[in-house]
């Protein structure tokens, strides 16, 4: 079997806060005194059952590590390594997602917080090698007025070079708000060319999926996972040309599925979706981005399979076309070596 972290690939769906290596958050939490959790300490994947509790029990690990990130040196470091740790396991590829609501009281403003990590991502890109772009995102546990002032940032940074905005999310709780009041947000960014890049479809099933595509018209699906559950939706979906940001990992900590096997990645592929893989907060889950090729491999999916699931992260990604063709290549590279 070739190796999976030679494997060239992009890396879409992967929050800010939640992609800090470890060995940060301990240091952090060390020179800010600040008390961590067991399962922080101790390593483990967080796990928690689908419900409102346990995604209580998952926002608030994750803000314990997000309240730690309170200068703009802590900023750059998190996007440095990520960006690391992607180069490490064959990313070409990393956007990396947002939202600058949460640090803006440390460093001025959403504004600075946002070119604070728009210039860690130009960076980033130099020094490992891999593209990194930024997508901000709303939540949906503000309120709907607050994602049109940050569309209006998005806007205002958009681009298609790394370093840049090039898409406009939605994130937390699935099942907080109302999906159509968020349109108007997203209305905004997609008149400045940015990608809409909502989540949906892990917690919720079909017809939560029905409500953001038709609300939001993603250009990509954060997880999606779920469309599978209603086979003429999936192939809508398909057919419309809507990827999705599978996180196998994230569903089974989250509770969604019970074992990564049970993680219906192969109905998706069957159905004609293109899938990109991600890890979604390796922080929490203890699990990057070649873990989720593992994933997919322990299913079943053989080298060609993996490639093909490769392919699909690159060609949904808001790459450049001379970017995206470099990278196809040296999958093939890849998959034509000797393994």
């Amino acid at each position: 079997m070739r190796d999976l972290a030679a494997l060239p690939k992009a890396h879409l769906h992967l929050h800010f806060t939640g992609s800090m290596r470890l060995e940060t958050l301990v240091e952090l939490a060390s020179s800010a005194h600040a008390r961590l959790p067991s399962s922080f300490l101790e390593g483990d994947p967080l796990h928690v059952p689908a419900d409102h509790r346990g995604w209580f029990r998952f926002q608030r690990a994750y803000d314990t590590a997000r309240h730690l990130v309170v200068t703009e040196e802590i900023m750059r470091r998190i996007v440095l390594e990520a960006a690391l740790d992607d180069a490490a396991e064959g990313s070409r590829r990393l956007e990396i997602q947002v939202d600058p609501t949460s640090y803006a009281p440390f460093v001025g403003g959403i504004t600075p917080a946002l070119e604070i990590i728009l210039d860690a991502a130009k960076q980033a890109t130099i020094l490992s090698g891999v593209e990194v772009a930024v997508i901000v995102a709303a939540s949906r546990i503000r309120h709907p007025l607050e994602a049109r002032t940050l569309a209006r940032l998005a806007a205002h940074y958009a681009g298609d070079e790394p370093g840049t905005v090039v898409g406009f999310g939605l994130s937390n709780d699935e099942r907080a708000g109302e999906t159509t009041s968020w349109g108007p947000a997203f209305a905004i960014a997609r008149r400045a060319g940015l990608a809409s890049l909502p989540h949906g479809g892990e917690l919720l099933g079909p017809e939560h999926v029905r409500n953001v595509v038709s609300a939001l018209g993603p250009t990509r699906l954060g997880h999606g996972i779920r469309t599978s559950e209603d086979p003429d939706l999936l192939d809508a979906v398909a057919a419309a040309g809507i990827s999705l940001e599978v996180c196998p990992a994230s569903n089974v900590c989250l509770g969604v599925y019970r074992e990564p096997g049970d993680v219906p990645l192969p109905a998706l592929l069957e159905h004609g979706a293109q899938v990109a893989l991600g890890a979604d907060d390796p922080l929490l889950f203890q699990s990057r981005l070649v873990d989720q090729y593992q994933i997919a491999r322990d299913q079943g999916l053989d080298d060609a399979a993996l490639a093909e699931l490769a392919r699909g992260s690159i060609r949904a990604s808001l790459a450049s076309p001379s970017s995206k063709r470099e990278w196809l290549a040296q999958v093939d590279a890849w998959l034509a070596a000797d393994d």
